[in-house]
């Protein structure tokens, strides 16, 4: 296996499998690794029915210095695969990734953040000794502390109603007719619910990258990236698993690009002020004003404006009837169309769309 094989679950071991990827061939890791939960017998309800938890063989370990060494491994790994600008995710709880942040940090992964995901409908704490374990944490790192990652913050500001996204996310649990079953009884014990990989899989690469997920389990991040128009790569040990995995996915259907296709306004094409006027968008002799109609500023025939006591380009004369240093004259100056008032950013973005 010379590259990474894209659209592929494959069984086996994940250390071992990704020894047999090409290095620096894979833009994002996903990992859902074991958390080593230490479960001591049974949990049951209050009415002693058993809950239907993790007692899988996967998730138990000798002890915690044989959970490091698997860590590690699967990190190194993981980390060889990686390209320089890739990034990696990892899930766990308090039974887990503080081990794993450490050793993250130990071999060279520069942690950019801890992202809380909040579960609106979580298990409760039957045996009435501890808190409710309500969220589990997720570690976003670079490869390096250097490594240019991809972030769609613009992405993740429109999933959250033009707002700044916070680190804590509040999503409920896998269920419904997401939740993969078989025989009545769930199939996997701990499926990640998609809202959670849409987030992470939009937030963190490109139409077309591929993204790696050593624990595949049953798919959840295949599905989500064939869906969002990624490549994708799933390494599980369990055949079960893949199989049910692989029948998900086949039956996902990918957006169109054009609708999964982020781009941010550094990589938009460049747009001068003047194009506006050349287009007929603006004319000379136009009025600009501010959002609270303080300052205004008349256009002029060469794409520069001016104002009562200020000529040059929108964010020369923006900044200087403000009195500040600098200003962004995009997101300053406005222009009335039929009654209302339009930013002129969104007539640039006419003219973006126009250049294809």
């Amino acid at each position: 296996m010379s590259g990474a094989r894209d659209g592929e679950v494959l069984v086996g071991d994940c250390i071992a499998l990704m020894a047999r990827l090409a290095p620096d061939s894979v833009d994002l890791v996903f990992a859902d690794p074991p958390y080593n939960l230490q479960l001591n017998g049974e949990l049951v309800r209050p009415d002693n029915s058993r809950v239907d938890g993790v007692e899988d063989e996967w998730d138990k370990f000798a002890d915690f210095a044989a959970y490091d060494r698997f860590t590690r491994a699967w990190l190194e790994a993981a980390r060889r695969v990686l390209k320089p600008d890739g990034a990696l995710w990892v899930i766990g709880t308090y039974h887990n990734i503080y081990r794993v942040g450490a050793i993250l940090q130990d071999l060279g992964f520069w942690i950019l953040n801890d992202i809380v995901w909040r579960k609106a409908n979580p298990m409760p704490n039957f045996r009435g000794r501890r808190f409710t374990n309500a969220h589990e944490t997720l570690l976003w790192c670079a490869r390096s502390r250097t490594a240019r990652y991809t972030f769609n913050y613009a992405a993740m500001k429109a999933l959250n109603e033009d707002l700044q996204m916070r680190s804590d996310w509040f999503i409920p649990l896998c269920g419904g007719v997401e939740r993969l079953k078989v025989d009545g009884r769930k199939a996997h014990p701990t499926q990640k619910p998609e809202a959670l990989l849409h987030r992470v899989v939009l937030a963190a690469t490109k139409p077309g990258d591929i993204v790696l997920d050593p624990f595949f389990g049953t798919g959840t991040t295949g599905a989500v990236a064939k869906r969002l128009g990624r490549r994708w790569i799933g390494i599980e040990r369990d055949g079960d698993y893949a199989r049910l995995a692989a029948a998900r996915i086949a039956a996902v259907v990918p957006a169109a690009t054009e609708l999964v296709t982020i781009e941010t306004k550094r990589e938009a094409p460049r747009v001068p002020f003047g194009a506006l006027i050349e287009r007929g968008l603006l004319r000379p002799g136009d009025l600009l004003f501010d959002q609270r109609r303080r300052w205004t500023a008349r256009v002029r025939a060469d794409g520069s404006v001016i104002s009562a006591d200020s000529r040059g380009s929108i964010h020369k004369v923006a900044a200087a009837v403000q009195g500040a240093a600098a200003c962004n004259g995009w997101d300053f100056w406005y222009v009335e169309r039929l009654g209302s008032m339009v930013p002129i950013d969104l007539l640039r973005q006419q003219v973006r769309a126009q250049m294809g």
